[in-house]
């Protein structure tokens, strides 16, 4: 099969080669110098793109520029031709990537003279397509946006309404919740991204397939699109919805939808459970005569889910790849007692291949035995098979002990592998001392735990940044999934909703996947490195800020012992793998 998710630039005069890697929705530009380093004139690079059916090439915009004379922050926003990228890497998320065709990427080094004149040289360029599905008709994956505390949605929507007007305050409010945002179906669109659009857009083939069956385990369910569609199926649904801690009360959202889905779909369709802790599964599986279909992943049917955290949803297409979700279902159903015991000698329990025609793909259910367990199996593919990178991004990750933490901090302390890490994490604000699970650790290539504090995330930006929204209190990056050797032909992703710990891995209900392919594995490389460099961005702002200086771009070196920006990339022996590493 070609390689259709990374291309090439092919200027052989351009001072500099490029790769573009295809991501869900976003793809990743790497440059690197071709030849010995840069001059000490070179300031960054422009990067244009031109969409499908355009001939005209678009500038990407950059937050930060270079010093203004009267040393204030410059407050626009400007093209990358006037203030380009200080980095040898770069995520983009173009519109409308369902576009047919290519986008096409125009990089190009600028220069700076003594008199504050900028240059260009030669450019590199490159085309690449970022159709909507990963594989069409097969499998895709998808992401929610995350980004609520980002600049770009304030610049799109919070001057239109406050966050409150879009989301609401407590989960068990959600299914009564209406937005009274005036921008509320952009910004959710915005917000729910591919992740969201999936869900619903699987619910609506449902629909309109009247033969399709639908069965669904959900933990959180508080998101009334999704309720409404489920109750739309009538008695083609059969629903199991966790009854675990604030699940359980009558008042709870997730019971409000157990009783309306109980007179929509009849009270022996729908279910409680909790297995031995949680069912923590968020699980589709329909199956019909125009429509067969599963979903899992991270993504809760709720609003958080959709619309603030992190989250991913991996769809398969096809009688036998729905067949281990519609099997872990009935194992589901069936047990009655919660039991432990029972769901682990199921043969749901074991790695199922889902028979997809060009991806190896295995899934298992949790919980497991002691005997089928799967997570030692996982630390030490990690700890003993890892050749090149290592990325992941894992809820809690460093407030678990146990052998996934020990095997990330052995590829940590080892120089010759690359290793990004996001997890959250259980804080303590150093400006408010609330403490918040807003919080997030940050594993960087320097071996470095750094914590990214919710001040950080939302009002400690330094101008010409602007104050941004929490989205509420709660967990923000809910991704459970470890991306090994994305560049070898041995790549892969282990994800789910299994959270890598062993409560998840023998107690809890849990879908646990293993995708081996460089495609699917460049998607997710992509989607830690973009959460990897805003949060971490979010550490840089804090620092600026803490020092009473604004963010802006360097000029060049002009006394004896000053340094240009990119001199740290070919010194610092980890930023230097991370440039050589992409590109």
């Amino acid at each position: 099969m070609p390689n259709t998710y990374e291309v090439e630039g092919t200027s052989a005069t351009a001072l500099f080669t490029l790769k573009v890697y295809r991501g869900e929705g976003a793809c990743l530009l790497a440059m690197n110098w071709k030849s010995g380093e840069p001059t000490k004139d070179f300031v960054g690079f422009a990067i244009e793109y031109q969409p499908p059916g355009s001939t005209t090439f678009r500038d990407v915009p950059n937050r930060l520029a270079f010093p203004q004379t009267d040393g204030e922050a410059n407050p626009a926003t400007l093209a990358t031709r006037l203030s380009p990228i200080q980095k040898f890497r770069w995520v983009h998320f173009p519109p409308a990537v369902a576009a047919p065709g290519d986008f096409v990427y125009r990089v190009t080094p600028v220069f700076m003279d003594p008199a504050g004149k900028l240059s260009y040289g030669d450019p590199q360029q490159a085309s690449i397509d970022l159709q909507d599905e990963t594989y069409p008709g097969e499998l895709n994956v998808a992401f929610t946006r995350g980004f609520v505390s980002s600049q770009a949605f304030v610049d799109r929507f919070e001057s239109a309404g406050d966050i409150s007007t879009l989301l609401p305050a407590k989960a068990d409010d959600g299914l009564k919740f209406k937005p009274t945002h005036p921008k509320t179906k952009e910004a959710l669109n915005w917000m729910g991204f591919e992740a969201a659009r999936a869900v619903l857009s699987l619910l609506d083939e449902a629909l309109k397939d009247p033969s399709a069956k639908v069965k669904v385990v959900a933990y959180d369910l508080n998101e009334p699109d999704v309720v409404a569609r489920l109750e739309e199926l009538g008695s083609r649904l059969q629903i199991i919805i966790d009854d675990s801690g604030s699940h359980q009360p009558a008042t709870s959202a997730e019971s409000q939808a157990a009783k309306r889905l109980t007179l929509s779909a009849g009270k022996s369709n729908v279910r409680r459970q909790h297995m031995g802790n949680l069912q923590h599964n968020k699980m589709i599986v329909a199956d019909g005569d125009q429509v067969k279909a599963a979903i899992g992943g991270s993504t809760n049917f709720s609003w958080r889910a959709f619309f603030v955290q992190a989250n991913n949803a991996l769809i398969v297409r096809g009688a036998q790849a729905i067949a281990p979700f519609a099997e872990a279902f009935d194992h589901y159903w069936s047990n009655t007692s919660n039991s432990v015991t029972e769901f682990a000698k199921s043969g749901s329990a074991v790695w199922l291949d889902m028979g997809l025609a060009n991806i190896d793909a295995k899934i298992s259910f949790s919980p497991h035995s002691k005997q089928n367990a799967m997570l030692a199996g996982i630390a030490k593919d990690i700890a003993g098979n890892t050749q090149s990178s290592l990325f992941y991004s894992l809820a809690f990750l460093y407030q678990t002990k146990g052998a996934m933490q020990d095997a990330i901090k052995g590829i940590i302390a080892d120089p010759k592998i690359f290793s990004y890490g996001i997890s959250d994490k259980q804080v303590k604000d150093l400006t408010t001392g609330v403490k918040s699970t807003e919080g997030i650790d940050l594993q960087t290539p320097d071996g470095n735990v750094v914590p990214v504090w919710p001040s950080m995330l939302t009002k400690n930006v330094p101008e010409p940044f602007k104050s941004e929204p929490t989205g509420g209190g709660g967990t923000r990056m809910h991704h459970k999934f470890v991306v090994i050797d994305f560049n070898t032909d041995s790549a892969r992703v282990y994800l789910g909703s299994y959270n890598f710990s062993s409560a998840a891995d023998t107690s809890n209900g849990e879908n646990l996947m293993v995708i081996r392919d460089r495609k699917v594995a460049t998607s997710y490389m992509v989607e830690a490195l973009r959460l990897f460099d805003h949060n971490h961005f979010r550490v840089i702002e804090a620092a600026a800020k803490n020092s009473n200086q604004p963010l802006e771009l360097a000029l060049p070196p002009k006394a004896p012992g000053d340094t240009a920006w990119w001199e740290e990339d070919y010194t610092d022996p980890r930023k230097k793998r991370d440039r050589e590493l992409f590109a």
